[in-house]
């Protein structure tokens, strides 16, 4: 009994930090440079991204990113799927719809977005890689 015990607690060390275990799946992302794709038949400009992360969800993840428009009032924001035009990558573009008034600038914690796509396990199976396009920059979470 003692002998199962103790080889089923190694075990578990193991799955704790394989790639097998959902909570493993991304890290923490990075900046990268913005590519020269444009979303088709989308003419929301993008938004600035400021942070990305992925959540193990049942059947799959969330994605989730916050975006800094420039001034107060933008609305109507999305992940919007876009071609990665590279082997293992999961691709997002950040945009949303001006405000259509002029606005102040205002603090960041007023003008800050959040938005989030779901993405199923045979979505993500074979994804190395995801990453969300914005304005100016993009961020990266990597397997």
């Amino acid at each position: 009994m003692g002998i199962v015990l103790i080889l089923s607690l190694a075990g578990c060390g193991a799955i704790r930090d394989s790639r097998a275990n959902p909570l493993n799946w991304f890290g923490r992302s990075s900046d990268a440079p913005t590519r020269a794709v444009v979303a088709a038949n989308d003419p929301r400009p993008l938004v600035t991204v400021t942070e990305l992360r992925i959540a193990p969800s049942a059947g799959g993840a969330i994605i989730e990113a916050r975006g800094l428009p420039p001034v107060q009032g933008w609305w109507g924001a999305d992940l919007v799927p876009v071609e990665s035009g590279e082997a293992g990558t999961l691709a997002y573009e950040f945009r949303a719809v001006p405000s259509p008034a002029a606005r102040r600038v205002g603090p960041p914690q007023g003008r800050e977005l959040v938005v989030a796509a779901f993405a199923s396990d045979a979505r993500l199976a074979g994804v190395r890689t995801i990453r969300v396009d914005g304005a100016g920059g993009a961020r990266v979470a990597r397997r």
